[in-house]
């Protein structure tokens, strides 16, 4: 059994990183994360026509490139990398649930749209309590599908052009998809410590949804959404990981201090050697997630947990590391440190953080 990279594989990974370093360097990060809608859509028009990075897991019979989720993984270790503002992850999150939703119509209708970078598309599912599990959802929709309900912390919500929404009918939890330009639908982008990846409230007020999937299935979906979300957002942060690892290692090489660079000093020199070791085993667990979800084997469930408790923690520590190896400078605005910090932090609070989901591992394999 082969857990190595394919060549096609490392060629993709060269081919977005050299797309992001031109892209997504750290002055179109600041100048980005300082407007309101996030992102510049010349560069996302580009991810669409040069790079077809909007498609690439979405089945080529719904306009897509039909590759699997260890090349989604590369992409996003990539994305997590440079910080890229764009509302990518929140378009992977509404077409997995499109995808994962038996519904042929609502595929043929979404899907291509997402693929070609037209539709920016976004899931509402977690509310105000801040619950990540099927107990959260209050909002309620009518036998109509008329929805009501405040949705919150909803990725790219307020740019989102069609929404994925979850919300209780009779039958239970389900899944609609919702024209965001609907008069009941109203979007505010919410004021975040991380402010590379916009979040917003959706409110619904009476807003007309159209059912995706079974009535009173939509959970199901969603459960297998959210473990492959959890994967997803692991390797992201592997990328943002790794990054700030070679920014303190950089650092504790180039900085001079009593005649000598700080690297040699042993407290720095047991730093980031800790830094390391916590990064590459962040990257075993986050790609051994990303084969259980190309393969959706038994192993998911607890993969997924795992993943994202331990990469998690391997971010936030790694970012919090290297400010701490920079010193005073790593504190300052002007310098990029806390742009990760921020999103390490972020990262490790979405989906659950990492005690929800070492709960939810110790649940799933059965202690």
């Amino acid at each position: 059994m082969n857990f190595a990279f394919t060549e096609e594989q490392e060629q993709l990974r060269e081919f977005v990183r050299a797309f992001m370093e031109d892209k997504s360097d750290e002055s179109a990060v600041r100048e980005q994360m300082g407007t309101e809608q996030g992102y510049d859509q010349a560069v996302w028009s580009q991810m669409a026509d040069q790079m077809g990075l909007q498609s690439l897991i979405i089945p080529e019979e719904f306009g897509g490139q039909g590759f699997t989720f260890v090349e989604l993984g590369v992409v996003l270790e990539e994305m997590g990398r440079a910080l890229l503002c764009a509302p990518f992850f929140s378009g992977m999150l509404a077409s997995l649930a499109l995808l994962h939703s038996g519904d042929d119509d609502a595929k043929k209708a979404h899907l291509p749209g997402i693929a070609s970078g037209e539709t920016i598309a976004a899931l509402a599912f977690t509310e105000e309590n801040g619950k990540w599990d099927q107990s959260g959802i209050e909002a309620t929709a009518d036998s109509s599908g008329k929805i009501t309900g405040t949705k919150s912390f909803v990725i790219d919500g307020h740019v989102a052009g069609l929404l994925i929404v979850a919300a209780k009918s009779e039958a239970g939890v389900s899944l609609y998809s919702v024209d965001a330009a609907d008069p009941g639908v109203t979007a505010t982008a919410l004021v975040t410590m991380d402010q590379t990846r916009k979040q917003a409230k959706v409110e619904l007020n009476g807003a007309q949804g159209t059912l995706v999937g079974t009535d009173g299935k939509g959970w199901d979906v969603l459960g297998t959404v959210l473990d492959l979300a959890a994967v997803a957002l692991a390797a992201e942060q592997v990328g943002g990981a790794q990054y700030v690892l070679e920014m303190a290692v950089q650092y504790a090489k180039d900085r001079v201090q009593f005649g000598r660079p700080i690297g040699s000093f042993q407290a720095i020199k047991h730093k980031c050697a800790d830094m390391l070791l916590e990064v590459e085993s962040a990257k075993s667990a986050a790609y051994y997630g990303l084969w259980c979800a190309a393969e959706m084997n038994d192993e998911l469930a607890s993969t997924a947990s795992l993943a994202k408790a331990y990469c998690s923690d391997a971010y936030f520590h790694a970012a919090a590391e290297n400010i701490q190896i920079h010193g005073g400078i790593g504190f300052t605005w002007e310098h990029p440190a806390h742009l990760y910090f921020k999103r390490a932090k972020s990262s490790e609070l979405m989906f659950g953080d990492p005690a929800y989901h070492r709960e939810l591992l110790a649940q799933r394999i059965g202690l």
